[in-house]
């Protein structure tokens, strides 16, 4: 049968809807990233004026800041997970392989230092954690590949390790984030430490 010219109206309006809706909530997650970036107590009404929408086509697509935060968090995990990936931690000798992964995601940890924090004061702190279980079983496979080689420590669980890195990744962060550390020294700073909390006696 025939389409009615009523039928295709609504559907080119629906896509029109749809296209307007995805644009909405990338403008968001973008001015989000941007305004927690620089500020962590950066609130909706900030984000909105950031996105250049109003504060009810924001709530319209995150009912609550905390929502908002899980998709930024989401988002900027992903770019890390990536980020790991590229560094190629399957290849080379464990501890150059740490390495290179801890100076290729510090840029990104630094970065979103102060969107961490939020996350931190909002969300609970398992939920937090879980976020990050990707790219850290990434860094499980490392710190796994170096025991099994007798180049990083089996005295421990290989889970507190993991545990370990995450944990110290995130403490400079915020120390960078509150001026307590210069960020452009502390990529080596971890580097050291934390190959020295691997390292095999």
């Amino acid at each position: 049968m025939a389409q009615s010219s009523g039928q295709a109206v609504a559907r080119r309006g629906g896509g029109r809807k749809r296209a307007d809706a995805e644009r909405n909530i990338t403008l968001i997650l973008s001015a989000a990233t941007e305004c927690l970036t620089r500020d962590r107590n950066a609130s909706m009404s900030d984000i909105a004026k950031a996105a250049g929408l109003g504060r009810v086509t924001l709530y319209a697509h995150f009912a609550s800041r905390e929502d908002l935060l899980r998709a930024v968090l989401a988002e900027t995990i992903a770019e890390g997970t990536e980020v790991i990936t590229a560094a190629l931690p399957e290849e080379g000798p464990p501890a150059e392989a740490f390495a290179r992964v801890i100076r290729s995601c510090w840029p990104l940890l630094s970065r979103f230092g102060s969107l961490h924090a939020a996350a931190q004061r909002a969300l609970p702190p398992e939920e937090v954690r879980g976020f990050h279980d990707e790219p850290m079983a990434q860094v499980e496979r490392l710190i796994a590949r170096g025991r099994a080689e007798g180049v990083f420590r089996a005295d421990l669980p290989l889970e507190w390790l993991v545990t370990s890195v995450y944990t110290l990744l995130h403490a400079a962060s915020d120390d960078v984030a509150d001026g307590r550390l210069a960020g452009e020294d502390v990529g080596e700073i971890l580097v050291k430490t934390l190959l020295g909390v691997l390292k095999a006696d």
